[in-house]
């Protein structure tokens, strides 16, 4: 019976010690950071990819499903050639969308910044910026940009485009029709 006695005293001095401990290194764990160096694209840039580190997707392994996050106007290199200098916001505002900014102090300026969180870490950032004087078009910058093929690959993968199959032969009880002229 002594030897319980011990054991279990033991036991219920370090249980709650583990357990603060535990807690502890948890909380402290939560507050640390690093640099991932995952800045947004400035806007001469074009489009931006940094990939997950090699301790990013060691550390995925621990957390639940993370889905892909878009955020922002996707702008591709074709409705960038569609714009040109001396258009109206109308026509702007029909090509790209609606801007996700529009500064109060800098009304002639309109931002399309976009990014793409994707859930295996990989970060995709672009910023398109258009510049007006008065109602026309003067400035288009943010010029490097995937064209629409290229951002679908990247969210669906690569496509593969499926071969014709060859016509087949007749099969036994089909008929056929032949006409000789």
């Amino acid at each position: 019976m002594r030897v319980n006695l011990v054991f279990l005293h033991r036991f219920n001095v370090r249980a709650p010690l583990l357990a603060g401990l535990a807690c502890a290194a948890l909380t402290l764990s939560g507050c640390a950071s690093w640099s991932t160096d995952k800045q947004a694209a400035q806007a001469g840039e074009g489009t931006q990819t940094v990939a997950a580190t090699k301790l990013e997707k060691f550390l995925w392994i621990f957390t639940p499903y993370r889905p892909d996050i878009q955020q922002g106007n996707f702008i591709s290199k074709e409705m960038l050639e569609q714009l040109k200098v001396g258009q109206t916001r109308e026509q702007v505002q029909f090509i790209l969308g609606t801007p996700l900014l529009t500064d109060i102090f800098h009304a002639d300026r309109w931002d399309f910044p976009f990014r793409l969180q994707r859930g295996n870490g990989e970060l995709t950032t672009s910023l398109v910026t258009v510049h007006f004087k008065g109602d026309v078009l003067e400035n288009i910058e943010g010029g490097n940009l995937p064209t629409e093929r290229e951002y679908i690959d990247r969210i669906a993968g690569k496509t593969v485009v499926a071969a014709k199959e060859k016509p087949k032969k007749e099969e036994a009880g089909s008929a056929s029709i032949k006409i000789n002229k």
